[in-house]
């Protein structure tokens, strides 16, 4: 079959690398256009747009995917099938409904219908789900809510980060994919409907989903902490200087102060007063700094006990969580 593949940020590089060293031509690469990157924001390519010039694929690369210049070049291909992972644009019926098949297939980093939406893995994590993995379903209108051809369950490890979940499904996105287009190659392929009245939705992770609510449970702050690394990482703040807290463990007991209030006892590490138990972090990085080690950071700037942390710009009064009072 031919095919051509639509995607744009590192997750999507695997599943194009395993389609180009296999049996079925990519005959065009669709990816976002170059954007600034890195800390220097130069003007550069998406990992998924780097892959195809290193490869000599044809790439496309346009401000809005369903313009007609854009379906005139795809049709031109004459694709069989679509592959899409993380591209990032709407894609409309014109192009759903190109391929000589009749439509694209997606890979979709949750098991749906949970967790459909922009950041399913990030979510996973928020929710404490115990699993998550890769579905690769049809692409239609409504978001992720296509039939599944093809699931892959994963173990979320506990104390495992965003970051490394996003890296490990990226390789299983891979193979999902190559093993879906050897079944619709073969006519084996069976498609089950999504059954809508389970459906979660995972939307994109905004600012305000990496503050800390220091009145939550311990436990929920770790699945936070861990949902947010290694970007945008969970922040709090510090007589108003933000703290990025990318590391952190749980710890149950009694708590004997407010919320957000801070326990340093000389030879212990440092602990944080929650809403039920103790957040003892790991990994700190304070606003421009480098990220260290809990000790490290604390050996050159000392955190006193009893210090308060909260973020009040962010909605959080230095008493708690407005959305949970006390």
């Amino acid at each position: 079959m031919r095919v051509v593949f639509f995607g744009t940020p590192d997750f999507a590089v695997p599943t194009l690398a395993k389609l180009l060293a296999g049996p079925h031509p990519v005959v065009c690469v669709v990816s976002q256009p170059d954007r600034p990157r890195g800390r220097g924001r130069s003007v550069t390519p998406s990992p998924v747009a780097r892959l195809a010039l290193d490869s000599g694929v044809p790439l496309l690369r346009p401000e809005r995917v369903g313009d007609a210049e854009t379906v005139a070049a795809l049709s031109a291909t004459q694709p069989d099938i679509g592959v899409v992972v993380a591209f990032g644009q709407f894609l409309p019926r014109s192009l759903r409904e190109l391929p000589s098949r009749g439509y694209l297939i997606n890979a979709h980093a949750s098991l749906l219908p949970r967790h459909r939406g922009a950041a399913p893995i990030a979510h996973a994590i928020l929710a404490g789900d115990a699993e998550t993995g890769i579905s690769v379903m049809r692409v239609e209108r409504e978001m992720d809510s296509g039939p599944v051809a093809h699931t892959e369950r994963v173990e979320i490890g506990p104390d495992e980060t965003c970051g490394e979940l996003t890296e490990r499904l990226s390789q299983v996105a891979a193979g999902a994919i190559a093993g879906s287009l050897e079944e619709i190659d073969a006519g084996r392929v069976h498609w089950q409907p999504q059954d809508p009245d389970r459906a979660t939705v995972a939307p994109k992770i905004e600012a305000a989903d990496a503050l800390l609510h220091w009145d939550e449970p311990a436990t929920a702050l770790v699945r936070r902490v861990r949902a947010m690394a290694p970007a945008p990482g969970a922040r709090t703040q510090l007589e108003g200087t933000r703290i990025l807290v990318l590391a952190a463990r749980a710890e149950a007991g009694a708590v004997d102060r407010p919320p957000g209030t801070v326990r340093a006892r000389p030879g212990e590490p440092l602990r944080i007063a929650t809403g039920e138990g103790w957040l003892l972090p790991l990994r700190l990085q304070r606003a421009g700094g480098k990220v260290l080690e809990a000790d490290a950071y604390l050996r050159g700037r000392p955190i006193a006990d009893g210090t308060r942390l909260g973020d009040p710009a962010g909605g959080l009064p230095p008493t708690g969580n407005p959305r949970n009072p006390r």
